[in-house]
């Protein structure tokens, strides 16, 4: 059994899937506090679901494209093999992870895309390091800015890790604080080599909409 908080469909808002339905799997709990955290009502909500079930659930919206989000995910051991049954089942899975846990246990097929933490967020240093040396070519990094120190921590922590040489790199600004045109500005300024990110769901639906 693991405990979900909602299982919904919409548009897929972030990362190089942007635009696409998916199934969003949202897992309760989170082992983080970031200050800009728009999900914090997973940190407690759940109820409590088998692994067939929740794949019953997903398929049953007939889209391939699957997310489990959370809160973070891989707290919940059964989230490993959701994503093997998920993959067995056909879809495409993305696994978004705060990437303060191993991900060497997570199916291969899976793609990962990991949250770094900037200053900004108030929970640096939670990366755990050794999972840039799993990282496939298909996974994805991303990096939510909230100011120009978070830009320039993330240029540089880019740089030192040669990240573009590993998988894609996003970069997106805090919904509602840091204008996405100025982040664009200073991308472009350094020639950075990542892909501009903007959360579509909350120019879609609103920020404060839950299930989209």
């Amino acid at each position: 059994m693991m405990k979900v908080c909602e299982i919904f469909l919409s548009i897929q808002g972030e990362s190089t899937y942007a635009g696409l339905p998916c199934v969003f799997i949202r897992m309760a709990g989170c082992n983080l506090r970031c200050v800009y955290c728009d999900t914090a009502y997973a940190y407690e909500e759940g109820t409590e679901m088998s692994v067939e079930d929740v794949v019953r659930e997903a398929c049953s919206y007939g889209i391939g494209l699957a997310e489990i989000t959370g809160g973070e995910p891989l707290q919940q051991r059964e989230a490993l093999l959701l994503a093997k049954r998920l993959l067995d089942s056909g879809l495409t899975v993305l696994i978004e992870t705060n990437g303060s846990i191993s991900i060497s246990d997570v199916d291969r097929r899976a793609i990962i895309i990991m949250d770094i933490k900037t200053p900004g967020s108030g929970m640096p240093g939670s990366l755990k390091i050794e999972n840039l040396k799993l990282l496939k070519p298909d996974d994805e990094l991303k990096f939510v800015i909230a100011d120009r120190s978070d830009y320039e921590w993330s240029r540089d922590f880019i740089k030192e890790h040669d990240l573009p040489d590993i998988c894609t790199i996003l970069m997106s600004s805090v919904f509602g604080s840091l204008p996405p045109a100025e982040l664009a500005g200073w991308i472009l300024e350094d020639r950075l080599k990542v892909r501009f990110n903007l959360q579509l769901h909350k120019y879609i639906y609103g920020p404060e909409e839950r299930g989209v």
